[in-house]
């Protein structure tokens, strides 16, 4: 490495945010610039560890450890150190199609594997990732390079968030005819519509990459849901392979006394129509508004925290978040050894800002919903909740047990149901007679993504359950590979 010292001499130092009182008035991104200085700084920090566990991708007691996409995260943290941006670019793309989005929204597990880690706060990677990206774009360095050749042969892709964006790019980089179809009306699907704009701007990030593949020969169709706007049938006959990617859109619910009360939805539903309002400049009502409401959250990760940070730009009365895991530990409990990903207690940008406007964090933990209470307008106004404890069944099962005499009855005009999903959507898969697997996802081998009809290929959420951002990246450059091996007999896609 540049700085063999470095880890000694340096800490560690994250980027600067705007303020939680003064960002939740607007939807703009508030990470703020590292200079430069800083940044080479944090990459000497890495150290010359041998073996750097940061990028091994390797998957330890369920979750991952390290980058699923394989960051050469040793080689381009040296490279900025030295001052070489633009090298540091291209050794960032060659494992990955998207650094300007992973740079902003993945949890990095690389983080969680580094070995600086282990007795120090670990290397800044996820900063530096973004760093090296935004400066791509800033230079020029980023622009459209489409294949000399083409093969001549056509690929649908169904669906346009990460595996399908990643799946389409080394499609065409390969040199074949891409289509990518999105039955949303904007491209980029959980990139676009998932994800809040505060997090991952749409016009100036998204849609800044998609241009890209477009002028690249990626052709983008919108507003188009396969098997009802355009037949199964006629994408079978006019494409010589079809790469699945539509992600796991089916939401977990909370089938209790009262689920039918108005004021209960899906956190997906509150947070896409506020997003398309938000890029459609609030010209309509059509989105769920927090505004003056006590919201209550059911679920925590990712997910949750989006709708903790929606409810607080909204103008909520109060946000309560409830969690039916215990709270973690502040360090790595002795059973949650490096380089597992750390399952420590971490405070996420939308429990900040909670806390900043309401004076603690929003989130109750071990608390489980019992039932709804609704007004005699069929609208809910209150929320029934009851400790637990997790406790062994008779199987040797761990779960939840209420706890008598810690019911609570907490206010509620807003519920948002943010617990996970069960998998994909059924009827395209029906319609294509796909085999799935026993959590109904589309069933395809780990290796090749082959489904159990010739020439369709899935990747993705779809195929492997709900997921990190990162390893929808990893699946759609996986299914491309597969699938131009199947098309030209070899590939030369990594």
């Amino acid at each position: 490495m540049g700085k063999p010292t470095g880890f000694i001499e340096y800490l560690r130092e994250v980027a600067a945010e705007t303020t939680p009182l003064d960002r939740i008035h607007n939807w703009d991104e508030f990470h703020l610039p590292m200079p430069e200085e800083n940044l080479r700084t944090q990459g000497a920090r890495c150290m010359d560890c041998g073996t750097p566990f940061c990028h091994t991708g390797t998957i330890i007691s369920g979750m991952a450890s390290g980058c699923p996409i394989n960051n050469l995260i040793p080689e381009w943290n040296d490279l900025v150190y030295r001052g070489l941006w633009k090298d540091a670019l291209d050794r960032l793309h060659k494992t990955n199609n998207f650094p300007e989005f992973t740079g902003r929204v993945c949890p990095a597990p690389c983080e969680g594997s580094c070995v600086l880690g282990i007795h120090n706060p670990p290397v800044t990677i996820k900063n530096i990732e973004y760093s090296i990206a935004e400066k791509g774009w800033q230079e020029g360095w980023i622009t459209p390079n489409p294949p000399s050749n083409r093969t001549g042969k056509k690929v649908a892709v169904i669906g346009s968030g990460p595996a399908g964006l990643a799946a389409a790019a080394q499609l065409n980089t390969a040199g074949h005819w891409v289509t990518v179809y999105e039955r949303a009306d904007r491209p980029g699907g959980l990139l676009m519509y998932g994800i809040p704009n505060m997090k991952l701007d749409k016009e100036d990030v998204v849609m800044r990459r998609l241009n890209v593949l477009e002028a690249e020969g990626v052709t983008i169709v919108c507003n188009t849901e396969i098997g009802k706007d355009l037949p199964v049938e006629t994408l079978l006959k006019e494409f010589d392979a079809i790469v699945l990617c539509t992600g796991a859109t089916k939401p977990r619910d909370l089938p209790t006394d009262g689920r039918d009360l108005k004021g209960i939805h899906f956190a997906m539903d509150f947070l896409t129509a506020n997003t398309k309002a938000v890029l459609d400049g609030h010209e309509s009502d059509q989105f769920i508004s927090a505004a003056g409401k006590d919201v209550v959250i059911i679920g925590g990760g990712d997910t949750g925290t989006d709708c903790v940070g929606t409810s607080l730009r909204h103008g909520c009365n109060s946000v309560t978040q409830l969690e039916i895991m215990p709270k973690p530990p502040l360090t790595r409990a002795a059973n949650n050894p490096w380089p597992e990903w750390p399952k420590v207690y971490k405070v996420d940008y939308g429990q900040e800002e909670a806390a900043a406007k309401f004076g603690d964090d929003p989130r109750g933990y071990l608390t489980t919903a019992t039932r709804f209470e609704g007004d005699e307008n069929g609208h809910v106004k209150a929320i029934h909740t009851v400790q637990v404890e997790w406790a062994k069944n008779d199987k040797g099962q761990f779960i939840p047990q209420h706890v008598p005499g810690t019911e609570k009855v907490v206010h509620a005009q807003l519920i948002l149901l943010a617990m996970g999903f069960l998998g994909p959507e059924q009827p395209l898969l029906e319609a294509l007679g796909l085999d799935r697997d026993a959590r109904s996802n589309v069933k395809a081998d780990e290796q090749t993504y082959t489904t159990s009809l010739p020439g369709v290929f899935a990747a993705g959420d779809c195929r492997r359950g709900q997921s990190l951002v990162v390893w929808a990246l990893n699946e759609g450059r996986g299914a491309a590979r597969e699938c131009d091996r199947y098309l030209m007999k070899h590939t030369d896609l990594p």
